[in-house]
Protein backbone atom coordinates (compact mmCIF):
# COMPACT_ATOMS: atom_id res chain seq x y z
CA UNK A 1 0.00 0.00 0.00
CA UNK A 2 1.50 3.68 -0.71
CA UNK A 3 1.50 5.89 2.23
CA UNK A 4 2.04 8.91 0.31
CA UNK A 5 -1.37 9.85 -1.22
CA UNK A 6 -0.63 9.84 -4.66
CA UNK A 7 -3.11 9.12 -7.33
CA UNK A 8 -2.36 5.43 -8.43
CA UNK A 9 -3.36 3.60 -11.82
CA UNK A 10 -7.21 2.17 -11.38
CA UNK A 11 -6.48 -0.50 -14.04
CA UNK A 12 -5.53 -2.93 -11.01
CA UNK A 13 -8.19 -2.17 -8.97
CA UNK A 14 -10.53 -2.70 -11.76
CA UNK A 15 -12.88 -5.73 -11.71
CA UNK A 16 -15.65 -7.25 -14.29
CA UNK A 17 -14.09 -6.66 -17.28
CA UNK A 18 -14.04 -8.48 -20.10
CA UNK A 19 -11.80 -6.53 -23.03
CA UNK A 20 -10.21 -3.69 -23.55
CA UNK A 21 -9.86 -1.29 -26.51
CA UNK A 22 -6.97 0.60 -28.25
CA UNK A 23 -7.47 3.18 -26.13
CA UNK A 24 -7.64 1.05 -23.10
CA UNK A 25 -11.03 1.60 -22.66
CA UNK A 26 -12.94 -1.17 -20.87
CA UNK A 27 -15.37 -2.70 -23.28
CA UNK A 28 -17.86 -5.45 -23.38
CA UNK A 29 -17.19 -7.21 -26.48
CA UNK A 30 -13.29 -8.73 -28.34
CA UNK A 31 -12.80 -5.09 -30.32
CA UNK A 32 -11.38 -7.31 -32.67
CA UNK A 33 -14.13 -9.06 -33.79
CA UNK A 34 -16.64 -5.86 -34.06
CA UNK A 35 -17.60 -6.05 -37.40
CA UNK A 36 -19.24 -9.52 -36.71
CA UNK A 37 -21.89 -8.46 -34.42
CA UNK A 38 -25.21 -6.57 -35.13
CA UNK A 39 -24.45 -2.73 -34.54
CA UNK A 40 -26.77 -2.92 -31.35
CA UNK A 41 -24.88 -5.40 -29.56
CA UNK A 42 -21.71 -3.15 -30.21
CA UNK A 43 -23.26 -0.28 -29.54
CA UNK A 44 -24.06 -1.71 -25.98
CA UNK A 45 -20.75 -3.30 -25.98
CA UNK A 46 -19.41 -0.05 -25.73
CA UNK A 47 -20.61 0.85 -22.46
CA UNK A 48 -18.62 -0.26 -19.13
CA UNK A 49 -21.64 -2.10 -17.51
CA UNK A 50 -20.81 -3.48 -14.20
CA UNK A 51 -17.41 -2.22 -13.88
CA UNK A 52 -16.24 -0.86 -10.54
CA UNK A 53 -13.37 -0.48 -8.44
CA UNK A 54 -12.71 -3.06 -5.72
CA UNK A 55 -10.05 -2.12 -2.48
CA UNK A 56 -9.08 -2.28 0.92
CA UNK A 57 -7.90 0.49 3.06
CA UNK A 58 -5.54 0.47 5.82
CA UNK A 59 -6.66 1.84 9.49
CA UNK A 60 -7.35 5.43 9.70
CA UNK A 61 -8.03 5.99 5.40
CA UNK A 62 -10.85 8.94 5.89
CA UNK A 63 -11.65 8.82 2.03
CA UNK A 64 -10.99 7.42 -1.24
CA UNK A 65 -10.51 10.39 -4.32
CA UNK A 66 -10.79 8.69 -8.05
CA UNK A 67 -10.57 10.51 -11.62
CA UNK A 68 -12.44 9.81 -14.24
CA UNK A 69 -13.60 10.77 -17.69
CA UNK A 70 -17.45 10.99 -18.88
CA UNK A 71 -19.41 11.71 -21.89
CA UNK A 72 -21.55 14.90 -20.88
CA UNK A 73 -24.67 14.62 -22.26
CA UNK A 74 -26.35 16.87 -24.93
CA UNK A 75 -28.67 19.66 -23.89
CA UNK A 76 -31.45 18.03 -25.10
CA UNK A 77 -30.36 14.57 -23.46
CA UNK A 78 -33.12 13.81 -20.48
CA UNK A 79 -29.85 12.34 -18.80
CA UNK A 80 -28.22 15.94 -18.94
CA UNK A 81 -30.03 16.30 -15.48
CA UNK A 82 -29.40 13.18 -13.76
CA UNK A 83 -27.34 13.12 -11.05
CA UNK A 84 -24.79 10.68 -11.16
CA UNK A 85 -24.54 8.19 -8.45
CA UNK A 86 -20.94 7.05 -7.08
CA UNK A 87 -22.30 4.32 -4.58
CA UNK A 88 -19.74 2.98 -2.15
CA UNK A 89 -20.71 -0.80 -1.12
CA UNK A 90 -18.90 -3.01 1.60
CA UNK A 91 -19.55 -6.62 1.16
CA UNK A 92 -23.23 -7.26 0.70
CA UNK A 93 -23.78 -3.60 2.52
CA UNK A 94 -24.12 -0.26 1.18
CA UNK A 95 -22.62 2.14 3.41
CA UNK A 96 -22.63 5.35 1.44
CA UNK A 97 -23.16 7.13 -1.97
CA UNK A 98 -21.87 10.76 -3.25
CA UNK A 99 -23.19 11.80 -6.52
CA UNK A 100 -22.00 14.21 -8.73
CA UNK A 101 -22.84 16.24 -12.23
CA UNK A 102 -21.78 14.69 -15.50
CA UNK A 103 -18.20 15.77 -16.52
CA UNK A 104 -15.62 15.33 -19.07
CA UNK A 105 -12.77 15.08 -16.71
CA UNK A 106 -13.83 15.51 -12.52
CA UNK A 107 -12.53 14.04 -9.35
CA UNK A 108 -15.23 12.95 -6.99
CA UNK A 109 -15.03 11.90 -3.22
CA UNK A 110 -15.98 9.47 -1.22
CA UNK A 111 -16.03 9.07 2.34
CA UNK A 112 -14.98 5.32 4.25
CA UNK A 113 -16.25 4.06 7.19
CA UNK A 114 -13.58 3.38 9.79
CA UNK A 115 -12.65 -0.30 8.59
CA UNK A 116 -10.46 -1.88 5.83
CA UNK A 117 -13.18 -3.57 3.21
CA UNK A 118 -13.03 -4.65 0.87
CA UNK A 119 -15.01 -1.90 -0.74
CA UNK A 120 -16.70 -1.83 -4.03
CA UNK A 121 -17.26 1.58 -6.00
CA UNK A 122 -19.59 1.26 -8.29
CA UNK A 123 -19.78 4.24 -10.44
CA UNK A 124 -23.16 5.66 -12.26
CA UNK A 125 -23.94 3.71 -15.60
CA UNK A 126 -25.46 6.31 -17.23
CA UNK A 127 -22.55 8.58 -18.12
CA UNK A 128 -20.13 5.16 -18.50
CA UNK A 129 -17.20 6.76 -16.96
CA UNK A 130 -14.22 6.09 -17.53
CA UNK A 131 -12.19 5.39 -14.58
CA UNK A 132 -8.59 6.22 -14.90
CA UNK A 133 -6.93 7.10 -10.88
CA UNK A 134 -7.46 6.74 -7.65
CA UNK A 135 -6.26 7.86 -4.25
CA UNK A 136 -6.32 7.56 -0.51
CA UNK A 137 -7.23 10.33 2.11
CA UNK A 138 -5.54 9.89 5.27
CA UNK A 139 -4.25 6.39 4.86
CA UNK A 140 -3.79 3.86 1.96
CA UNK A 141 -5.71 1.35 -0.38
CA UNK A 142 -4.65 -1.62 -1.90
CA UNK A 143 -6.29 -3.74 -4.85
CA UNK A 144 -8.75 -5.79 -3.63
CA UNK A 145 -7.62 -9.93 -3.66
CA UNK A 146 -8.92 -11.39 -7.05
CA UNK A 147 -11.73 -13.47 -7.23
CA UNK A 148 -13.50 -16.50 -9.29
CA UNK A 149 -14.32 -14.97 -12.44
CA UNK A 150 -18.09 -15.26 -13.72
CA UNK A 151 -19.29 -14.69 -17.15
CA UNK A 152 -23.00 -13.29 -17.11
CA UNK A 153 -24.28 -12.78 -21.03
CA UNK A 154 -27.52 -11.57 -21.75
CA UNK A 155 -30.02 -9.03 -22.74
CA UNK A 156 -31.64 -5.46 -20.67
CA UNK A 157 -32.62 -7.66 -17.86
CA UNK A 158 -29.31 -8.58 -17.36
CA UNK A 159 -27.81 -5.15 -18.10
CA UNK A 160 -29.73 -4.16 -15.14
CA UNK A 161 -32.20 -1.93 -16.76
CA UNK A 162 -34.71 -0.49 -14.10
CA UNK A 163 -32.68 -1.43 -11.13
CA UNK A 164 -32.39 2.00 -9.79
CA UNK A 165 -28.40 1.81 -8.84
CA UNK A 166 -26.23 -0.72 -10.83
CA UNK A 167 -25.19 -2.73 -7.68
CA UNK A 168 -28.47 -3.76 -7.44
CA UNK A 169 -28.79 -5.67 -11.07
CA UNK A 170 -29.11 -8.84 -10.77
CA UNK A 171 -25.79 -10.19 -12.12
CA UNK A 172 -23.97 -7.61 -9.25
CA UNK A 173 -26.58 -8.74 -6.50
CA UNK A 174 -25.97 -12.32 -7.16
CA UNK A 175 -22.40 -11.89 -7.42
CA UNK A 176 -21.88 -10.29 -4.50
CA UNK A 177 -23.88 -13.27 -2.80
CA UNK A 178 -21.45 -15.61 -4.24
CA UNK A 179 -17.86 -13.86 -3.83
CA UNK A 180 -17.86 -13.70 -7.37
CA UNK A 181 -15.93 -10.79 -10.14
CA UNK A 182 -19.58 -10.92 -12.20
CA UNK A 183 -18.14 -9.66 -15.70
CA UNK A 184 -21.67 -8.10 -17.48
CA UNK A 185 -22.35 -8.96 -21.04
CA UNK A 186 -25.77 -7.99 -21.13
CA UNK A 187 -26.65 -6.44 -24.54
CA UNK A 188 -30.15 -3.83 -24.22
CA UNK A 189 -32.01 -4.75 -27.27
CA UNK A 190 -29.92 -7.94 -28.54
CA UNK A 191 -28.81 -11.05 -26.87
CA UNK A 192 -30.93 -13.26 -29.42
CA UNK A 193 -28.27 -15.98 -29.78
CA UNK A 194 -25.77 -14.50 -32.09
CA UNK A 195 -22.98 -16.99 -32.91
CA UNK A 196 -20.33 -14.38 -32.98
CA UNK A 197 -21.22 -13.78 -29.56
CA UNK A 198 -21.05 -17.24 -28.65
CA UNK A 199 -17.44 -17.83 -30.17
CA UNK A 200 -16.20 -14.73 -28.30
CA UNK A 201 -17.53 -16.46 -24.81
CA UNK A 202 -15.81 -19.33 -25.88
CA UNK A 203 -12.22 -17.58 -25.96
CA UNK A 204 -12.95 -15.34 -22.79
CA UNK A 205 -11.38 -16.96 -19.67
CA UNK A 206 -14.07 -17.63 -17.12
CA UNK A 207 -14.35 -19.75 -14.22
CA UNK A 208 -18.23 -19.97 -14.67
CA UNK A 209 -21.02 -18.87 -17.40
CA UNK A 210 -24.66 -17.71 -17.25
CA UNK A 211 -26.53 -17.75 -20.70
CA UNK A 212 -30.16 -15.42 -19.88
CA UNK A 213 -31.24 -14.28 -23.47
CA UNK A 214 -34.66 -15.32 -25.51
CA UNK A 215 -36.88 -12.77 -24.44
CA UNK A 216 -36.03 -10.60 -27.22
CA UNK A 217 -36.57 -13.83 -29.95
CA UNK A 218 -40.10 -13.45 -29.52
CA UNK A 219 -40.72 -9.57 -30.51
CA UNK A 220 -37.66 -7.82 -31.83
CA UNK A 221 -36.13 -10.65 -34.29
CA UNK A 222 -38.95 -13.05 -34.25
CA UNK A 223 -37.87 -16.52 -33.96
CA UNK A 224 -40.21 -19.71 -34.21
CA UNK A 225 -39.30 -22.55 -31.56
CA UNK A 226 -37.50 -24.97 -34.30
CA UNK A 227 -35.30 -21.89 -34.56
CA UNK A 228 -34.75 -20.82 -31.53
CA UNK A 229 -33.89 -24.79 -30.26
CA UNK A 230 -31.55 -24.65 -33.18
CA UNK A 231 -29.96 -21.45 -32.29
CA UNK A 232 -30.01 -22.54 -28.39
CA UNK A 233 -27.96 -25.11 -29.45
CA UNK A 234 -25.53 -23.85 -31.83
CA UNK A 235 -24.98 -21.34 -29.37
CA UNK A 236 -24.21 -23.76 -26.73
CA UNK A 237 -21.96 -26.08 -29.19
CA UNK A 238 -19.73 -22.68 -30.11
CA UNK A 239 -18.93 -21.73 -26.59
CA UNK A 240 -18.36 -25.50 -25.52
CA UNK A 241 -16.10 -25.39 -28.27
CA UNK A 242 -13.85 -23.13 -26.41
CA UNK A 243 -14.90 -23.85 -23.00
CA UNK A 244 -15.52 -27.82 -22.83
CA UNK A 245 -15.46 -28.06 -18.41
CA UNK A 246 -16.18 -24.53 -17.61
CA UNK A 247 -19.59 -24.48 -15.41
CA UNK A 248 -22.62 -23.17 -17.21
CA UNK A 249 -25.85 -22.20 -15.85
CA UNK A 250 -28.65 -21.16 -18.59
CA UNK A 251 -31.72 -19.14 -17.50
CA UNK A 252 -34.61 -19.31 -19.79
CA UNK A 253 -36.65 -16.01 -20.58
CA UNK A 254 -38.75 -15.09 -16.97
CA UNK A 255 -42.37 -14.15 -17.34
CA UNK A 256 -42.99 -11.51 -19.55
CA UNK A 257 -47.00 -11.04 -19.37
CA UNK A 258 -47.82 -9.75 -22.93
CA UNK A 259 -45.82 -12.30 -24.30
CA UNK A 260 -46.62 -15.67 -22.75
CA UNK A 261 -50.00 -16.39 -24.86
CA UNK A 262 -49.05 -14.40 -27.86
CA UNK A 263 -48.19 -15.51 -31.07
CA UNK A 264 -45.16 -13.49 -32.84
CA UNK A 265 -44.52 -12.83 -36.31
CA UNK A 266 -43.48 -16.20 -37.09
CA UNK A 267 -46.38 -17.87 -34.72
CA UNK A 268 -44.71 -18.56 -31.52
CA UNK A 269 -45.94 -17.46 -28.43
CA UNK A 270 -43.06 -17.16 -25.46
CA UNK A 271 -44.03 -19.86 -23.79
CA UNK A 272 -42.92 -21.90 -26.58
CA UNK A 273 -39.71 -20.46 -27.36
CA UNK A 274 -38.91 -20.97 -23.94
CA UNK A 275 -39.70 -24.49 -23.71
CA UNK A 276 -37.59 -24.76 -26.96
CA UNK A 277 -34.40 -23.50 -25.50
CA UNK A 278 -35.23 -25.60 -22.02
CA UNK A 279 -35.33 -28.70 -24.10
CA UNK A 280 -32.13 -27.48 -26.19
CA UNK A 281 -30.24 -27.57 -22.57
CA UNK A 282 -32.01 -31.03 -21.26
CA UNK A 283 -31.08 -32.60 -24.31
CA UNK A 284 -27.10 -31.46 -24.55
CA UNK A 285 -27.32 -32.61 -20.63
CA UNK A 286 -28.81 -36.17 -21.77
CA UNK A 287 -25.66 -36.36 -23.90
CA UNK A 288 -23.46 -35.84 -21.85
CA UNK A 289 -22.38 -32.53 -20.51
CA UNK A 290 -21.90 -33.33 -16.77
CA UNK A 291 -21.53 -29.24 -16.39
CA UNK A 292 -24.59 -27.46 -17.90
CA UNK A 293 -27.40 -26.82 -15.88
CA UNK A 294 -30.81 -25.12 -16.29
CA UNK A 295 -32.92 -22.77 -14.66
CA UNK A 296 -36.58 -22.36 -15.93
CA UNK A 297 -37.27 -18.65 -15.76
CA UNK A 298 -41.15 -18.52 -16.30
CA UNK A 299 -42.18 -18.65 -12.42
CA UNK A 300 -39.21 -17.30 -10.61
CA UNK A 301 -40.61 -13.45 -11.09
CA UNK A 302 -44.41 -12.06 -10.70
CA UNK A 303 -46.10 -9.39 -12.39
CA UNK A 304 -45.65 -7.01 -9.31
CA UNK A 305 -41.54 -8.01 -9.58
CA UNK A 306 -42.34 -6.03 -13.00
CA UNK A 307 -41.02 -2.19 -13.69
CA UNK A 308 -43.26 -1.94 -16.49
CA UNK A 309 -44.43 -5.42 -17.74
CA UNK A 310 -40.83 -6.73 -19.05
CA UNK A 311 -37.96 -5.41 -16.85
CA UNK A 312 -37.63 -6.16 -13.15
CA UNK A 313 -37.86 -3.66 -10.32
CA UNK A 314 -35.74 -3.10 -7.78
CA UNK A 315 -37.30 -6.37 -5.89
CA UNK A 316 -37.67 -8.25 -9.16
CA UNK A 317 -33.85 -8.14 -9.41
CA UNK A 318 -32.90 -8.97 -6.37
CA UNK A 319 -35.26 -12.62 -6.56
CA UNK A 320 -33.74 -12.82 -9.78
CA UNK A 321 -30.24 -12.85 -8.32
CA UNK A 322 -31.42 -15.10 -5.16
CA UNK A 323 -32.65 -17.56 -7.51
CA UNK A 324 -29.58 -17.30 -9.83
CA UNK A 325 -27.51 -18.07 -6.67
CA UNK A 326 -29.46 -20.54 -5.45
CA UNK A 327 -29.44 -22.65 -8.86
CA UNK A 328 -25.51 -22.09 -9.11
CA UNK A 329 -24.80 -23.78 -5.62
CA UNK A 330 -27.33 -26.58 -6.14
CA UNK A 331 -25.43 -27.54 -9.26
CA UNK A 332 -22.44 -27.47 -7.25
CA UNK A 333 -21.13 -24.63 -9.57
CA UNK A 334 -19.91 -22.81 -6.55
CA UNK A 335 -19.15 -23.11 -2.41
CA UNK A 336 -22.91 -23.18 -0.82
CA UNK A 337 -20.88 -21.85 2.15
CA UNK A 338 -20.13 -18.33 -0.34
Amino acid sequence: MDRDGTWRDAGPFLRGTAWFDERGRAVRADPGDLDRLPWDAAERAALPIGVRLEFTASPGTRAVAVHYRARVPERADALRELAHCFALWEGGRLVGETFARPAEDAVVTLELPPRTGPFTIHPPDPAAPRLLRLRALGGAVAPAPARPRWVVHGDSITEGWWSTRPALSWPAAAGRALRLDAVNLGYAGAARGELATAEQLAALPADLLTLAFGTNCWGRSPHDAPLLYETTRAFLALVRAGQPRTPLLLLSPVLRPEAEATRNALGATLAELRTAMEEAVRDRVAAGDARLALLPGRDLLTPQDLADGLHPNDRGHARLAAAVAGALRAAGFVERAG
